[in-house]
């Protein structure tokens, strides 16, 4: 018997919602119902001052009240709601974790760098062993990074069972993660603030990415991945552009292949563009056109300082992960 559930990812740019039919079979894949995406910018200011403001708290409770609502009219039975990178670092994180427990009856889970790291993996890879229909499996390990708001996550591994979080073949799973504060917006708050940003800035942005890398693949040891897969707004907003496509289509873009020249064309476009410049662009969340530049240099400076051919971009992530985890609950 099916299961609906819902997944709520709150991370520091936006909050996200995905309810969905868990399959009996843990093969086949989850059947989505809703996904849905709000731009709440929960983590504005927190790189600086160290605290969720007032506002953002607002515009997030806000949003989560529809997510509610949603919630009961489709039935989902069972809802786990996880908030990352900016909840983590927040000094007033219990005021925040207080207005969702009263909205959605139960607080957030802040996750450590390593358990959202774990839950992006497993929504990720679940179908890239296989194959996808009309499409060869690709090879391991994987690589998976997700560019989120305040952090980007670098994760090694192999496919993993969906339903228990487990090595299909006993041998793999999540090898290796670490988590990084050089997301799209810490990385612009920190280092963009001209529109568009001067060179200097970029240098600046780059040196601090490019440190963070370097860290990240010996940590996770990244020369040992064969496929690089990208999550998350920021890759998918660049495969977008990359693709030419005249409006966002996830089903084009995911497992879309983008190579490394598309992307260093893509970035050092949208960093010479303004900020009202790059709303114009087909495929872009308008809430995400500030932050965007620094999230495509974030995938460049990668792809280039770990020798990458090609990025495999993802629709499935995090949300996956944590409808996924759900299936324990039956």
């Amino acid at each position: 018997m099916t299961a609906r559930v819902a997944g709520i990812d709150c991370g520091t740019n936006s909050i996200r919602l995905l309810i969905g039919d868990l399959p009996d079979d843990p093969a086949a894949p989850l059947v989505d119902i809703v996904r849905e995406m709000t731009i709440v910018r929960l983590g504005e200011g927190v790189d600086r001052t160290g605290v969720l403001a007032p506002a953002a708290i607002e515009r997030t409770r806000a949003a989560l009240a529809g997510y509610v609502r949603t919630i009961e009219e489709t039935g989902a039975t069972r809802v786990r709601m996880v908030a990352t990178s900016a909840t983590r670092d927040a000094a007033n994180a219990a005021e925040f974790s207080a207005a969702v427990t009263m909205i959605l009856g139960q607080p957030p889970e802040v996750l450590t760098g390593g358990e959202e790291a774990a839950l992006s993996f497993a929504g990720a890879t679940a179908e890239l062993a296989a194959g996808a229909a009309g499409e060869s499996p690709l090879p391991g390990p994987y690589l998976v990074v997700d560019i989120g708001g305040g952090s980007t996550e670098f994760v090694l591994g192999s496919a993993v069972q969906p339903e228990d979080g487990q090595p299909k073949d006993g041998g793999g799973g999540v090898l290796a993660a670490c988590s990084l504060d050089i997301g799209c917006c810490s990385m612009t708050e920190r280092h963009l603030h001209d529109d568009p940003p001067t060179a200097a800035q970029i240098g600046a942005a780059t040196a601090d990415i490019d440190a963070a890398i370097a860290e990240a693949s010996a940590a996770v040891r990244a020369d040992r991945a064969r496929t690089l897969v990208g999550l998350a707004g920021s890759v998918t907003t660049v495969a977008g552009i990359a693709l030419d496509l005249p409006a966002y289509d996830p089903e084009k873009i995911h497992h879309a292949r983008i190579t490394a020249d598309q992307v260093h064309e893509v970035t050092q476009n949208l960093l010479s563009l303004t900020v009202a410049q790059r709303r114009e662009i087909g495929v872009m969340h308008p809430g995400r056109a500030d932050v965007i530049g620094a999230g495509a240099l974030v995938l460049d400076r990668i792809i280039t300082n770990l020798g990458f051919a090609e990025v495999i971009t993802s629709e499935h992530d995090i949300l996956d992960g944590i409808a996924w985890s759900l299936a324990r609950t039956r």
